[in-house]
């Protein structure tokens, strides 16, 4: 494990936020959290996480696309994580495997929330090709 490499997590849920805290730090990684796209936003302007675990939905039904756009275009090579319940809650069901769906979604990963520690773990080192 590698504790220098750090996470920054992004979610209004506070309880999923925390929950996600706790097993990223338990795997040994660093975590900054923030409770939005625009507390996000200001906290990428000074810091570079090593990796970005966001949620879909926040201050807009789209905040999670947007933060992931922003991020990318700031530091391309962080890999981010977007995590949402926005299957389960309306059926929608969204992905990054073709080219059309990457270059609209600029992100890595999407998962549904209610993801197992395990997976969680395994995705993360995955991206950072730990």
């Amino acid at each position: 494990m590698n504790s220098k490499k750090t996470i920054l997590i992004v979610d209004d849920d506070i309880d999923f936020r925390n929950q996600i805290k706790f097993y990223c730090e338990k795997f040994g990684y660093e975590t900054i959290t923030a409770n939005g796209e625009i507390e996000a936003i200001e906290v990428i302007k000074t810091k570079k996480p090593d990796l970005a675990i966001i949620d879909l939905m926040m201050e807009k039904d789209d905040s999670g696309f947007i933060l992931s756009y922003k991020i990318k275009q700031k530091y391309p090579d962080v890999p981010v994580i977007i995590a949402t319940a926005v299957t389960s809650e309306t059926g929608l069901i969204f992905g990054v495997e073709s080219h059309e769906e990457q270059q609209w979604i600029k992100a890595d990963l999407i998962m549904e929330k209610g993801v197992r520690p395990d997976q969680l773990q395994r995705e993360i080192k995955r991206l950072l090709k730990e």
